[in-house]
């Protein structure tokens, strides 16, 4: 077992992982947070995406131990405390961009990570932004509509 410290949404959490863990796995199965989702563990899908650092990740094909230190977020831990969602998940509402909702805490966090890196996105860098993350169930248009009124570059 290897001792890790990950200060998760915003909380210091210190624990023991086989060093072979995956970090979807310690957030789920040692820490409790299931919206994080496994869809393929390959990196196929994107439902597992969190944030590592501030930077989106898949976290079926990282270890827990290459993320010791950081800082992670997850789809539990980006509404306001109050309850007020974040204006992704907000926006995600607005335009009906989900069905089943499988994919949509991962996509939800790609998008947030997709918007911080790349102001002023257009529909074209959208799409190839989150071309790694796949939804099983919408044709992506009201995926595409509801970042973009996040980034606040159009979808209105």
């Amino acid at each position: 077992m290897t001792s890790v410290t990950l200060t998760v949404n915003g909380t210091e959490r210190s624990f023991e992982v086989e060093p072979r863990t995956l970090l979807v796995h310690a957030l789920r199965d040692d820490l409790g947070l299931t919206g994080t989702n496994v869809g393929c563990d390959s990196s196929s899908c994107g439902a597992c995406t969190v944030l590592v650092d501030g930077e989106s990740a898949k976290a079926c094909t990282m270890f827990t131990v290459q993320a010791d230190g950081a800082e992670i977020t997850t789809i539990e831990g980006i509404a306001n405390a109050d309850g007020t969602l974040h204006p992704m998940q907000q926006a995600f509402h607005e335009k009906h961009a989900l069905q089943c909702g499988y994919c949509t805490p991962g996509m939800v966090m790609a998008a947030i990570s997709l918007v911080e890196e790349y102001p002023g996105l257009d529909e074209d860098g959208v799409r190839h932004g989150l071309e790694g993350n796949l939804c099983r169930c919408t044709g992506y248009q009201n995926i595409v509509d509801a970042v973009l009124q996040a980034a606040g570059t159009g979808g209105d």
